[in-house]
């Protein structure tokens, strides 16, 4: 059974209630991706990255939104009892419909990436892991009506997705600006990479590498990006 709680140094999430429970996938995202002074976030479950990044940007204002009502509802008790109170905001809406009046200056999202896969008999697993909620050309094409001209969308896929992002890129005409491909151990292929993409063509697209684990333990890189978030 996964634990109902999950404590990080400067807020705690419950998750009981939400299907897809914090993972490495939301940490790494959380701990990584750009921000600025609106931020929103897409799926957001238990509020974990829409958390993460209130608390990286103090002076950010982070709207999450929720297609299941009941991750949404614990999202926002997990908003309300967190130190960001005042500036998270969650919405129990689906991307499709969701209307904003001020254009996001950061999206992130840690998006459904099962397409032909199985499905589960748990309705709300399903719609959080499987991309019949939220396709990625919905994805990237909302994404780009909500961003400014400026604005980033963050995401965190497996590797093995990228390139039917990439298609729905070029499609929709954004461009991926960094991509960081993230192996477990050194030994190990790459199995997730995160991205920043953006709606002009970056000068200078970057492309590395990291890994979260040597020696069975979590790698100087990782434990640096996450040293304000976990407790050990």
């Amino acid at each position: 059974m996964s634990n109902p709680h999950f404590s990080f140094k400067q807020f705690n999430i419950r998750q009981d209630r939400c299907a897809m429970k914090v993972g490495t996938d939301g940490v790494l995202l959380g701990a990584w991706a750009e921000g600025g002074r609106h931020i929103l976030d897409i799926g957001t479950g238990t509020g974990l990255v829409a958390l993460m990044m209130a608390q990286r940007y103090a002076d950010a204002e982070v709207t999450g939104i929720e297609i299941d009502d009941e991750a949404a509802a614990q999202a926002k008790e997990n908003a309300a009892a967190s130190p960001f109170s005042d500036r998270v905001r969650i919405e129990a809406v689906s991307l499709q419909t969701f209307t904003c009046d001020t254009p996001f200056d950061a999206i992130t999202c840690n998006p459904p990436y099962y397409d032909n896969s199985l499905n589960c008999p748990d309705e709300s697993r399903n719609t959080a892991r499987h991309t019949t909620s939220l396709s990625y050309a919905e994805l990237i094409t909302h994404s780009k009506r909500l961003l400014t001209d400026d604005g980033t969308l963050n995401l965190v896929l497996p590797t093995d997705c990228l390139k039917s992002i990439e298609l729905e890129c070029a499609y929709a005409s954004m461009f991926i600006k960094d991509r960081l491909l993230i192996s477990t151990t050194e030994r190990k292929q790459p199995k997730r990479v995160l991205l920043t993409i953006k709606k002009a063509l970056p000068p200078h697209p970057t492309c590395q590498t990291a890994v979260l684990t040597q020696d069975g333990q979590r790698s100087e890189w990782y434990k640096e990006l996450t040293a304000d978030f976990y407790l050990d």
